[in-house]
């Protein structure tokens, strides 16, 4: 690797170190709670004898367990299968037809592929170490009870989804770990070989998103202090952003970057996958409620209305610099929208939502086309740009805007609440995970390009990657 390419890479690692400072203090110790016992009821005679006048009172009766809920169900059901359509089609259609045509399969072969391996991770492993309680050290990682999914029955319930089936809520948390790697192919296209690829997509699933899934969600040490994040724009967004910076890093500028035409083959695709992951969002945040109940109606609310706010803010800073609103900067204004208002969309109100959509669409503006020309690293579908800066921003701004109001069940953001703390735990957060990925990431692919190797030869990436990494090619 040329040192030239480990320059930003120094300054990347030099955040991360200032980012461990942030979360050298121990985590709060986690308590463990029970669910309420329950008590069988006792039945009394319909013919009873004349009772003394003064009858001994009734015991208080003990909280009834909580039950299945079907609605909840249904609605989680759905939810899952909306976020998994986010990654097929939805993602695959978005990047695939930003890259040139020699390279549309291989790119639909990530997602396609991350999809398949990541669901059977999910279910032998993954599941347990982010969802599960881990004990001693479940400050930082869950167990490993359900390796395989051994203890999940019929009737199995979450401590952290009490009303619908563990089967349902397992189902839903693994469409949230397939999109995320899937996501970092964004930073990669074009340039990386296919079996470093999902080597790369399995140990970055255990090693990276599972731990911070755990942290954040899992009653780990982020959500213990009170680390606000919805719907993934840390555990996701950022997280995944962060990684496909590295890997862009690390893997280094496509050939004739610069010098050749770049441009996407087919930019229909990517508005067709554009809206397929915009109405698979709903699911994405609204099911993030994981009951069908007010919480999650806002959340749709707040998702629909930030991502508009979104679209119009990226459109008119390309109408003001550029003189043309692109169809491109139009569905990735969208898209960063809805990254931002992820973390935000369980606790924020209309005019919050409005607000952080107009934000991520200046910034990431900004973010995926001046600062990266200005910069001068490959990112080549803008992972970092949108996913990784959408995600921090959106999270810090959940910090400002989030309100007790809409979620009883936090203690408000600065505006509303004047709940300032609520700000250093935000960015406690976004510097956690931020530098906890940067290293992580960073290991996994040095491991990989010294063993495997992580490119591809300058020959197979001039000729395209789907005839010599899969055998095809596209026609018409």
């Amino acid at each position: 690797m040329k040192s030239s390419r480990f320059k930003p890479l120094a300054g990347l690692m030099l955040a991360a170190t200032m980012a461990g400072a942030l979360i050298a203090a121990p985590a709060l110790a986690q308590t463990a709670s029970g669910a309420p016992a329950s008590s069988a009821a006792a039945t009394a005679s319909a013919a009873t004898a004349a009772a003394p006048a003064a009858a001994t009172p009734a015991p208080a009766a003990t909280p009834a367990p909580v039950k299945i809920d079907s609605g909840d169900t249904a609605w989680m059901l759905t939810s899952s299968v909306l976020v998994l359509m986010m990654t097929i089609p939805g993602l695959a259609l978005f990047y695939g037809g930003m890259v040139r045509k020699k390279n549309i399969l291989a790119t639909l072969a990530q997602s396609f592929g991350a999809t398949a391996l990541i669901t059977v991770l999910w279910m032998i492993v993954g599941y347990s170490i982010a969802f599960t309680d881990g004990g001693t050290h479940n400050a930082y990682l869950g167990g490993f009870k359900y390796v395989m999914l051994k203890p999940m029955g019929l009737n199995a319930t979450s401590t952290l989804a009490p009303t619908i089936p563990e089967s349902v809520y397992m189902f839903f948390q693994m469409t949230f770990a397939i999109i995320t790697p899937a996501l970092i192919a964004g930073a990669l296209a074009d340039r990386m070989k296919y079996s470093a690829f999902l080597l790369f997509m399995g140990a970055w699933l255990l090693l990276v998103y599972c731990p911070i899934a755990h942290w954040v969600w899992g009653n780990g040490w982020l959500g213990a202090k009170g680390a606000l994040d919805f719907a993934g724009g840390t555990v996701v967004h950022l997280n995944a952003g962060t990684a496909g910076l590295v890997a862009a890093l690390m893997l280094g500028k496509r050939k004739g970057l610069g010098t050749e035409n770049f441009a996407p083959h087919n930019l229909a695709y990517s508005v067709i996958g554009a809206s397929l992951l915009w109405v698979g969002w709903f699911g994405f945040n609204a099911g993030s409620a994981v009951t069908s109940n007010v919480g999650a109606g806002m959340a749709a609310a707040a998702t629909q209305i930030a991502t508009a706010a979104a679209t119009l803010a990226w459109m008119g800073m390309e109408w003001i610099i550029s003189k043309k609103p692109s169809v491109l900067g139009m569905v990735s204004g969208a898209v960063a929208g809805l990254v931002a208002i992820t973390p935000a969309s369980g606790y924020v109100d209309a005019s919050g939502a409005l607000y952080i959509g107009i934000a991520a669409g200046v910034v990431c503006y900004f973010s995926a086309v001046h600062v990266k020309k200005m910069i001068g690293y490959d990112d080549a579908l803008d992972c970092w740009g949108v996913h990784g800066v959408g995600g921090a921003l959106g999270a810090i701004l959940t910090g400002v805007f989030a309100q007790k109001a809409i979620n009883p069940s936090i203690t408000g953001g600065w505006l509303a609440d004047h709940n300032f703390a609520q700000m250093g735990l935000q960015f406690l957060d976004v510097g956690a995970v931020f530098g906890y990925c940067l290293v992580v990431t960073f290991v996994i692919l040095l491991v990989l390009k010294y063993t495997i190797g992580i490119r591809v030869s300058e020959e197979v990436e001039e000729e395209g990657l789907d005839i010599n990494l899969h055998g095809e090619v596209v026609h018409g």
